[in-house]
């Protein structure tokens, strides 16, 4: 770890980051081909690009984790050459993680703290740590209590902390990788503040993010990458979501869509009193009722770890219930299992699609029937039908365009926005009354996020009743006819999509009622029955 004098941080003033005609190759892969980026003091810049366009590999050699196979990297005008992080450090470079790299039962100060080398021995002077401390955390606004055990923080002010410790050890230029993703709305706004605050006391940063409004928002420049290669870099001037999507994807892309009146039909899948334990027998889920009906979209919002994991793997029977009730098409499944969730209907797309999606050492066809494989078409008396089985999981593999170069390829050798596409061919080949949607374009690309949102209005056009679990506001409301919102495993309550705003659901994933925010919320609250 990183020794620094705690009384004089040295902080060297970065008016000009370059990255020239970097290239990093790994075994099979060219990561990086030639990329060209470049910040100025002041600046915001955001790095947008679909997975495996090259974002992460690039600021990791920024950041001294990997050496650039070639090109440069440019300070002030003159190369650098990092060997470590503790190289880019020193040359004024810090970043901070999408996970926190804190030590939850110190408290913030000890967190500061930790690697710093006291001038005077081997003791930190715990006191000047503090003052320093105080004073960029007034600086920027930076509200957070110093003697709090990180434990008892929450998210949005964990990362302040990590903010400060960069801060402190005299970085100039902040790497951010995806920071805005365990935030609530409310907490994404006073975290722009601080970093608009960042930008005007000359600071640079680069802002790695897939939510393009937030991008727009908080950016001066915009640099996209794909497929390891420099699209454009230009100034946030009249840049549009649809523009930057173009760009990432390399063809248009529908961002918004028009869907048709909502069409509720009987209640297909009926929640009450539900409470489930996590896996230390802790309670997670607590009290949870909703109602979901054939031909609707019923969006859960939520900030990531409030329940949803755990509530998903109860519906689905791969998790048992403590107490309450799970009704699938009128038939009582609370205590059933995966198999008989299937046989009555309901088709479920999880959240951790390697270890519960997919068999990784199976191929394609195996994964594919691995649900039905004892049933028709896919085995008659006991012995497979292997030409329906290549039969369908070919057409399967056509229609949701998994790239594959044949059907007996093992699936871990898949991408994985392709293995998700895999797992959404085969769940609805089967037709489900109901659908469990957990997460469903987590790290998969703009252009795969878009096939998957046109197959689930789909499959509501057909009447499905569909469950759609995501911690993506801008696809929740997309897609969503009611969305609920949960809090600490607690139904906060249940809106309108076409009414509700933005900032108000954020109060709800804060932990905020929809009672108690009725009167703001107007006709978003009409009680919906």
């Amino acid at each position: 770890m990183m020794a620094v004098n705690q009384n004089h941080p040295e902080t060297k003033h970065i008016r000009k980051l370059q990255m020239v005609d970097i290239t990093k190759r790994f075994p099979g892969v060219l990561a990086n081909d030639r990329v060209n980026l470049e910040v100025n003091e002041g600046e915001i810049l955001a790095l947008l690009g679909e997975n495996g366009a090259g974002k992460s590999t690039l600021m990791k050699q920024l950041y001294g984790l990997y050496k650039p196979d070639g090109g440069k990297i440019l300070i002030n005008g003159e190369e650098v050459v990092f060997h470590s992080p503790t190289d880019a450090i020193n040359a004024g470079i810090g970043m901070i993680h999408q996970h926190f790299m804190l030590v939850s039962n110190l408290t913030v100060l000890e967190n500061i703290a930790l690697g710093l080398k006291s001038s005077r021995g081997p003791f930190l002077e715990m006191d000047v740590v503090r003052k320093r401390t105080m004073e960029i955390c007034e600086k920027y606004k930076l509200a957070v209590n110093p003697d709090a055990y990180i434990w008892q923080l929450a998210v949005g002010e964990q990362q302040r902390v990590e903010i400060i410790k960069a801060l402190y050890r005299g970085a100039d230029l902040l790497i951010l990788d995806e920071p805005t993703a365990v935030l609530t709305p409310q907490e994404v706004d006073d975290f722009f503040v601080i970093l608009k605050k960042m930008a005007a006391a000359n600071h640079s940063l680069i802002f790695i993010s897939h939510k393009l409004h937030e991008v727009i928002e908080i950016s001066d420049q915009i640099a996209v990458l794909r497929d390891g290669r420099s699209v454009s870099q230009e100034r946030n001037s009249n840049l549009t979501k649809t523009d930057l999507a173009e760009k990432m994807v390399g063809r248009p892309v529908v961002l918004q869509y028009d869907k048709s009146a909502c069409d509720r039909k009987e209640v297909r899948l009926s929640i009450r009193g539900l409470y489930v334990n996590n896996d230390w027998d802790e309670e997670r889920v607590t009290d949870f009722s909703l109602d979901i009906s054939g031909g609707e979209i019923v969006g859960l919002a939520g900030v990531s770890g409030n329940g949803q994991r755990e509530l998903a793997q109860a519906l689905s029977g791969l998790r048992k219930p403590v107490q309450g009730s799970i009704l699938v098409n009128g038939k009582d499944l609370t205590f059933a299992g995966p198999y008989e969730h299937n046989l009555a209907g309901q088709s479920y797309i999880p959240e951790e699609r390697n270890k519960e999606g997919i068999v990784k050492d199976f191929n394609i066809s195996e994964n594919f029937i691995l649900e039905d494989h004892d049933k028709s078409p896919y085995s008659e008396h006991s012995f497979f039908n292997f030409p329906v089985i290549t039969r369908k999981t070919q057409r399967a593999v056509d229609e949701f365009t998994v790239k594959t170069p044949n059907l007996n390829v093992m699936i871990k050798n898949l991408s994985g926005g392709n293995v998700q596409k895999l797992i959404l061919a085969r769940e609805l080949e089967r037709d489900p009354s109901i659908l469990i949607a957990a997460q469903p374009t987590r790290g998969v690309d703009i252009g795969a996020s878009e096939y998957i949102h046109k197959r689930l209005l789909g499959q509501r056009e057909k009447g499905t009743a569909t469950l759609l679990i995501s911690e993506d506001l801008d696809e929740i409301r997309a897609l969503s006819d009611r969305i609920a919102v949960i809090f600490e495993g607690r139904l906060m309550g249940i809106v309108d999509a076409a009414q509700v705003t933005t900032q108000q659901l954020g109060l709800m994933m804060a932990g905020t009622p929809r009672d108690e925010v009725r009167d703001q919320m107007s006709d978003a609250f009409a009680v919906i029955r």
